[in-house]
């Protein structure tokens, strides 16, 4: 019960995206078609997953027992950035078509904040592992469904007549605000500590 409310609680009420505000680059860059959206919806889900579970198992089992906590977060991001050279070249070898498909997308997760920030919030709620994958999972898939509309809404938007001083940026800008305040409609629905 505890992991379904940490998964509602992550989608909906407190999203990465849209409460926490991290991921705006990609949120804002990458929903543009939900083709792409959805590409880099699942790309996030699996390096956020996998970093996490690395970064859990690194700081437990080195920087804890070495007492070098303050090493974390350049631990963290050179795990981060391992992980998706990895991710890469597996893709590359084994499924060129959907290497192709994530194509620039894929070494971009790098600089997401949402791969650093969910691995560092890990830590700092003292989650155990399995509490870190659901976590990491209700995180990115929260990020997801948020690009994914964004995406969806703009697709529609370039079958209207917008004013031209509100094309491109300041569109995309008043619709993540109309988003992030919809959001805030789950606010009571679960609390967790």
């Amino acid at each position: 019960m505890e992991y379904i409310l940490i998964i509602i609680f992550f989608v909906f009420v407190n999203n990465i995206v849209l409460a926490q505000f991290l991921g705006i680059c990609p949120f804002l860059g990458v929903s543009k078609k939900i083709s792409t959206a959805a590409g880099m919806s699942g790309a996030v889900i699996f390096v956020v997953v996998l970093a996490t579970m690395a970064t859990w198992l690194i700081q437990r089992f080195v920087l804890d027992p070495l007492h070098i906590r303050f090493l974390q977060t350049i631990a963290f991001i050179l795990i981060i950035a391992f992980l998706v050279q990895i991710v890469e070249i597996i893709l590359k070898k084994v499924s060129p078509a959907l290497f192709q498909a994530l194509g620039i997308y894929l070494p971009l997760i790098t600089t997401n904040c949402i791969v650093l920030g969910v691995a560092i919030q890990t830590i700092v709620k003292n989650y155990n592992l399995m509490e870190a994958v659901v976590f990491a999972i209700s995180n990115s898939v929260g990020f997801s469904l948020a690009l994914i509309l964004m995406a969806g809404i703009r697709e529609h938007l370039d079958m209207v007549d917008i004013p031209k001083g509100m094309r491109g940026v300041p569109i995309a800008l008043v619709l993540a605000g109309l988003l992030s305040l919809a959001f805030m409609g789950f606010a009571n629905l679960v609390s967790i500590k």
